[in-house]
């Protein structure tokens, strides 16, 4: 008896509509009816095949197949656990791809990025002139520097700070502004000149001597570069030794450097 009834109330549940009730809703199911049973010559050869298979009209759509569009929203489609649609594909190769993506960037941009040696090579003594008065010697000298850049971006040498020492003591300074670019892989070079007064009585005995046939003045170069690159800046510390002829002017020409050493 018990089950007699259940059995009832699961047809009765089957065959209630889930369509919410209302009367725009109703009219509407209606007209899926009408279109429905004027679709019959269509709609019958499925429905005696589903009858026969113990199969039950879909109470969504009432047999014809379609939903109303206003409740495309609302409902909810199922889909078997075996679909297709539900297996990504190519997951291993897109994810080897998108790493092998990464790698290859991230390396690429180490490799042109990874900071370089900036190279600073005195070239030695360009011009010199030399005046005498009663107990000084002025000696202005110009040398020749070198830069090279030996990384993938360009860098901008922004001052040179120069000091002359003759016999431990500072005979000449200078300090200079700059805003000389040096390309990727390029090198460049600069002049500069340093004024100097030497005021040691022996150099100035050896300079004006007649009789000594060598005037050679020893001077002690040191010099710090400043230069910047990727909105970062450093320095760098060169230093050389230059005989300088005190007896009177010289000129030594210099070929320019237009690659790397």
């Amino acid at each position: 008896m018990g089950e007699t009834f259940s059995q009832l109330g699961s047809q009765k549940d089957e065959n209630k509509s889930i369509l919410p009730h209302g009367p725009d809703v109703g009219s509407k199911a209606a007209s899926y009816s009408s279109n429905g049973s004027s679709k019959s010559l269509f709609s019958c050869a499925p429905c005696e095949r589903a009858a026969a298979a113990s199969f039950v009209t879909c109470p969504t759509c009432q047999g014809s197949r379609e939903i109303p569009r206003e409740l495309e929203k609302q409902l909810v489609a199922l889909i078997p656990y075996g679909d297709q649609r539900l297996k990504p594909r190519h997951t291993k190769l897109s994810v080897f791809l998108a790493v092998l993506i990464c790698l290859l960037t991230s390396s690429l941009s180490i490799f042109f990025l990874f900071p370089r040696s900036i190279a600073v090579h005195p070239a030695g003594l360009n011009f010199s002139s030399v005046v005498f008065d009663k107990a000084d010697i002025h000696l202005n000298i110009t040398n020749v520097l070198n830069i090279s850049n030996s990384n993938y971006y360009p860098i901008t040498v922004t001052q040179l700070t120069i000091e002359a020492l003759h016999l431990s003591l500072v005979v000449g300074q200078v300090s200079n502004s700059l805003l000389l670019h040096v390309g990727p892989l390029a090198s460049e070079q600069m002049f500069y000149a340093v004024a100097n007064r030497i005021q040691d009585e022996n150099t100035y005995k050896i300079c004006t001597w007649l009789k000594i046939k060598v005037h050679h003045v020893l001077l002690y170069i040191q010099g710090t570069l400043t230069y910047t690159y990727l909105s970062r800046s450093e320095q760098l510390v060169f230093q050389s030794y230059e005989y300088v002829d005190c007896r009177g002017n010289m000129s030594v020409p210099h070929l320019l450097v237009s690659h790397l050493p």
